[in-house]
This record gives C-alpha cells, sequence and structure tokens, in this order.
C-alpha cells in the first residue's frame, strides 16, 4: 500500500469492484460490477473515507438527489449514502489530504425498492496513501485547484461578490491589490492549493538559508506576496522577467515589479527579455547549502496563474535534478536570441533522480534539436489511453493536433482532451466529438438547485485551463507524460523560452491523468447545467425504471461504448 499508485478492495462478497488511484491532493475511485449488468433497483454508490488515525468515517457529498428531496437550502449537505453517486468513477479531494498515513475509503452500492426506500449492499474497503510528495525529496508534482468558478468557490468564500474581494479586477493594480474578504489567507491557500505553497515554501526556504541562490525565469510576475519574498533575498536573487507585449509597457506588473527588485538585488541581477517570441518560463531554482530545488511546469507567478487558472507546477530535489536547470537559467542570460538553440541546454538533459526516468530540455530549439515532432511521434505510439489538457490547442496547427486527431480515430484507444481559448471551453470526448460551450455559458446557466458562481472570467479577461501537458498509456508499465510551460506549438519549440519535461513514471501519469480527468468531468458536469437550463428541467437523480421502457441510470454505461471503456479503465 506505502507508496503505491493504485489499490484495490479485497471483498469478494461485493457484487463490484473497487480500484483507487492515488492523485496528487486528490484520489480517483472505480468502479464496476463484477458479474454482468447491475440489477435495475442499482441506484449509485455511497463513499465515505476515514483519515489516517482517524476514528470515524466522513461521508463524501453528492449536490445531487433524488426528486421530491428538497436539496436547496444545502445540497453540500447531502450525503452520497442518501443521495448516492450515479457514476462507475469519483475524484475525492480529502480536507486533509497532506496527512502522513493511510486513507481508508469505503464505497457501498446503493439500492432503492418499490417503496423508494434505500437499501445498503455489501461494501468494498481499501487503504491509499495521499501523502503530500510524490516522490519524498526527489520529485513532488502540484496543482492549482483552479476552480473559482465552481460550487465548492461559492459554498466558503461566496459568489460573484466573493470573488471581488480576493482578486483583483480589471481596474486594479494587482501588484498593490490587497485582498478584503475577511477569509483571504484561507480562501488564497485554498484555489493556489499545493502549487501556491510549494513555490511559496521554496522561496522560504531559499529565505532562511542565508547561502542560497535563487535564479528565475517568467513570463507574469504581478503577486505581491511573491514579490515581496524576492526583494528579501536581496543580492542572492538573479531573476529574467518577460518584456513582450503588454508585459513592457510601464505600468506592467512586471515593469513594476522588476523596478523594485533592481533596488534589492542591484540593477545588473534584473534582466527583461523576450527570447525571438517570449520569455514564457515560469522557472524558479534554488541552490544553497540546505536546499537544492528546481520547479518547471505551466503555473505563471501572477494571480491568474496562482488562484484562477488551472495549472501545475513541478518541483525537484537533488544536485543533479537542478543542474539543468541552472544551466539553462544561464545561457537564457548570455544567449536571449536564435543562439540559444545550438546551447546544451537545448538538448535533452537526465535529472538524475533515483529509479524515476525523467529529462528536461529548454526552448526556444535550432532546426537540428527540435523536439516537437518526436512528441507527435509519441503520441502516434498511444496503446491504451490518451489525456491531454492543452491551452490553446485551437490555436495550434500541426504535429500535434494531426497526432491528437489520429490516436482519437484509433480503435480501441480511450482519449479525454481539453483545451480553452478565450472565449469558450472546448472538451473532446473519447468518440472524437467536440462539445464547445462559451466561458460566459458555464456560469450564467446555472439551473436549480445550484448557486450563482463567480464568473469564469474572475480576475480579468484569459485563459482558466492553462495546464500543458500529455498522458500516454496512463495504466501500462510505458506510462509517460509531457509538460512544461510549453504550448505543443512551434513558438514554443522554435521561439520562446520553455521548460518541458518528459517522465516516464505510473506514479506521476497518474497524477496527471487524475488531473485531466477531474477537470473534464468539472466542465462536462458545466455542460450538464447548460443543457438543463435549456431544457428546463432540474439535474436529479435518477430512481429505478417503474414504467415500460425505462432505462436505469447506469444502462448508458454499458450501452454506449466510449462510456462503458470509461466504466473499465479505471476500475
Amino acid at each position: 500500500m506505502a507508496g503505491e499508485c493504485d489499490v484495490s478492495g479485497g471483498n469478494q462478497d461485493a457484487a463490484f469492484t473497487l480500484k483507487i488511484h492515488r492523485g496528487d491532493g486528490m484520489a480517483l475511485l472505480g468502479m464496476n460490477w463484477r458479474d454482468g449488468r447491475p440489477p435495475d433497483d442499482f441506484v449509485g454508490f455511497g463513499v465515505e473515507y476515514k483519515e489516517p488515525d482517524g476514528d470515524r468515517f466522513f461521508p463524501v457529498k453528492n449536490r445531487l438527489s433524488f426528486q421530491g428531496v428538497d436539496s436547496r437550502k444545502n445540497p453540500a449537505e447531502l450525503s452520497s449514502l442518501r443521495s448516492p453517486i450515479q457514476m462507475f468513477r469519483w475524484v475525492h479531494f480529502p480536507r486533509n489530504a497532506n496527512k502522513d498515513g493511510a486513507f481508508t475509503y469505503r464505497v457501498t452500492p446503493i439500492f432503492m425498492n418499490a417503496q423508494d426506500e434505500l437499501i445498503q449492499g455489501e461494501p468494498q474497503q481499501a487503504d491509499i496513501e495521499l501523502r503530500r510528495e510524490t516522490y519524498p525529496g526527489q520529485l513532488n508534482v502540484t496543482f492549482t485547484r483552479g476552480f473559482v468558478s465552481s460550487q465548492a468557490f461559492v459554498d466558503r468564500y461566496g459568489g460573484p461578490e466573493g470573488i471581488k474581494t480576493l482578486l483583483p479586477g480589471k481596474d486594479d493594480e494587482p501588484l498593490h491589490f490587497k485582498p478584503t474578504h475577511p477569509e483571504a489567507e484561507e480562501a488564497l491557500e485554498w484555489m493556489g492549493f499545493e502549487a501556491r505553497s510549494a513555490v511559496f515554501e521554496l522561496l522560504d526556504q531559499a529565505i532562511a538559508d542565508p547561502e542560497a541562490q535563487v535564479r528565475l525565469a517568467c513570463y507574469d510576475l504581478d503577486v505581491p506576496e511573491l514579490v515581496e519574498r524576492l526583494e528579501r533575498l536581496g543580492k542572492r536573487l538573479k531573476i529574467i522577467i518577460d518584456d513582450s507585449g503588454a508585459h513592457g509597457e510601464e505600468d506592467s506588473g512586471e515593469t513594476l515589479s522588476a523596478a523594485r527588485l533592481r533596488i534589492t538585488a542591484g540593477d545588473d541581477q534584473v534582466k527583461r527579455q523576450h527570447m525571438l517570441g517570449l520569455q514564457h518560463n515560469k522557472m524558479v531554482v534554488v541552490d544553497g547549502p540546505t536546499v537544492k530545488k528546481a520547479v518547471g511546469g505551466s503555473t505563471n507567478f501572477s494571480w491568474r496563474g496562482l488562484y484562477v487558472q488551472n495549472n501545475n507546477a513541478c518541483v525537484l530535489s537533488g544536485e543533479s535534478a537542478i543542474k539543468p536547470f541552472l544551466a539553462a537559467f544561464d545561457n537564457f542570460w548570455d544567449h536571449g536570441d536564435s543562439s540559444f538553440g545550438k546551447t546544451p541546454s537545448a538538448l535533452w538533459s537526465d535529472l538524475g533522480l533515483d529509479g524515476i526516468d525523467a529529462r528536461v530540455t529548454f526552448s526556444p530549439h535550432a532546426a537540428g534539436n527540435a523536439v516537437l515532432k518526436s512528441i507527435a511521434d509519441d503520441i502516434d505510439t498511444t496503446g491504451s489511453s490518451l489525456f491531454y489538457s492543452l491551452a490553446f490547442l485551437s490555436q495550434t496547427t500541426g504535429d500535434i493536433p494531426d497526432a491528437l486527431r489520429r490516436v482519437t480515430d484509433k480503435d480501441g484507444v480511450f482519449v479525454y482532451g481539453i483545451s480553452d481559448k478565450q472565449a469558450s471551453i472546448a472538451i473532446q470526448k473519447p468518440d472524437g466529438n467536440v462539445r464547445s460551450v462559451k466561458a460566459s455559458a458555464l456560469t450564467k446557466t446555472i439551473p436549480s438547485p445550484f448557486k450563482e458562481e463567480a464568473s469564469g472570467l474572475a480576475g480579468g479577461v484569459g485563459t482558466r485551463m492553462h495546464h500543458k501537458f500529455v498522458v500516454i498509456d496512463f495504466d501500462k508499465p510505458e506510462a509517460r507524460v509531457w509538460f512544461g510551460s510549453y504550448n505543443f506549438s512551434n513558438p514554443a519549440d522554435r521561439k520562446n523560452g520553455e521548460n518541458l519535461l518528459q517522465i516516464k513514471d505510473r506514479r506521476v501519469a497518474v497524477s496527471y491523468m487524475i488531473e485531466a480527468l477531474r477537470i473534464f468531468d468539472h466542465y462536462q458536469f458545466r455542460v450538464a447545467q447548460e443543457d438543463a437550463k435549456t431544457a428546463k428541467t432540474k439535474l436529479e437523480l435518477a430512481r429505478p425504471p417503474r414504467r415500460p421502457g425505462e432505462q436505469p441510470w447506469w444502462s448508458p454505461f454499458y450501452d454506449i461504448p466510449q462510456k462503458a471503456r470509461d466504466r473499465m479503465l479505471f476500475s
């Protein structure tokens, strides 16, 4: 159980199977009926969990209820034992996911008789560790929560009015904005999730080590808490800040941050840069006697990057792991043009992690060491499943979208994908169909009993789903994931300053797979809400079929091929 990326329930008397997959700060539960189809009176699963060293189980909540059950007062209080989950999988965020030790999950099949009474069947139970670090002391995958437009946010911190007291608006100066929400610190921790805490804690560790040197290359920089930490480093900081487009204007957060850091670090320690296109990195390196860590990934050091968007940040530890990042920073500093592609940093470097096949490369690449085609070639080899979360995919042409289309058309390959552009979310289903939903529709069409949410554009206009990752064959020994600041496009490969990592490891691949799945499910539910609003119906749980021709809720998960593959893949 310790360190495993998935565990299974062992109760052979239960009518279903249970598999739990370890994510970072979350768990994916996959269930499947053991023999044939469930009976018609099966109405879903009740889910409970117990914390490490806990003495009681807490029910996982469901926001949907059966017709006639009044859930308008507080749908968050509906126990799944009374309002069962009508899915064969569920992503769960434990309240205290960082606790050491095993979490225990208990899943119970729920049935409904002719009198509408609920009856519990034989449960499955399994233990899994959800400790904070993916690989303690070596590698930690972290994510932002990315769900300011969600019922969970409304329940905790309020809807449209609450967000205005937490994030700067379009007329606010982000570098001087002060949240006024009475629970601001807790809210920002919740919104920023593990990625925020990982970046802030790393800088705090660097501040505490008087001999630590910090190198940072960034695209966005406008968060006061982060800039204040950088100021405290004094001359131990050396930083590259993008100056492309609006970033180069006199009143931009990046220009104002650079001015402040020139005072504390020294004018010769701060460089503005845009390479051949953008200095698009989100990279931190700390090199000191007590801490040697580097951060790569998609998380911009901005209000939107930390608190609004779905992003990831991977923390790598050890002298061998930070060496390529230090070299890349120096080469960015010295080669802000096409000559960077001729440096060793534009080649692949092994990170030297114990038992983890991980490597990194940095852009812009030259023609002879470009990597975009090799990523597309790897996508083409997908044998089992492909998950991707790619910002700006709709604006991308060439090798990557072509490879994604080819794999989606492959028989027997399961594909889930999601992408983002300025005004909509595009959700690609396993059957190849793409559903595009306007961002405004995702929050303006919420039907009863749900509460009004903050706009998907809270914190300023821009993307919400900002990830750049592809997960290939998460359920196979050859599982691997590509990720970084790199947008899987020609500009990312040949013009911009970027970091790109490839990690061949099941535990890491599973973490990114679950992240892709929970984002997909979030927006799929938004589509269901939009459809319910259009049809002037409520979203409710289905009772067993009582009339001729009625089908049980679970029928599509057996009759529709892509839903059947979904049911089987995770269980």
